[in-house]
């Protein structure tokens, strides 16, 4: 499993653009199945990474983030919990 942590998370603000969000994340993350959904106000973070307190460092600058999801895959493949 290359990328550990499966992070999710809500970001609202205003003015938002997702395709800037996923934009950033292509150019400054290293993880895959990105997704970046949403309009001005909210948008939805899914996105599988090693570092996700990069992640989160990042969308708190662009607004309140909430219902934060960080969960290690790789305990789950093995059968244990988050």
């Amino acid at each position: 499993m290359e990328f550990k942590y499966d992070t999710q998370l809500l970001i609202e603000g205003d003015n938002l653009d997702e395709d800037e969000i996923s934009d950033y994340f292509n150019n400054n993350f290293k993880g895959d199945c990105l997704l970046a959904v949403g309009d001005e106000e909210v948008v939805k973070i899914h996105f599988h990474t090693n570092e996700p307190w990069k992640v989160l460092e990042y969308c708190a600058t662009l607004g309140e983030i909430y219902d934060i999801v960080v969960e290690d895959m790789d305990r789950q493949s093995r059968g244990l919990k988050g």
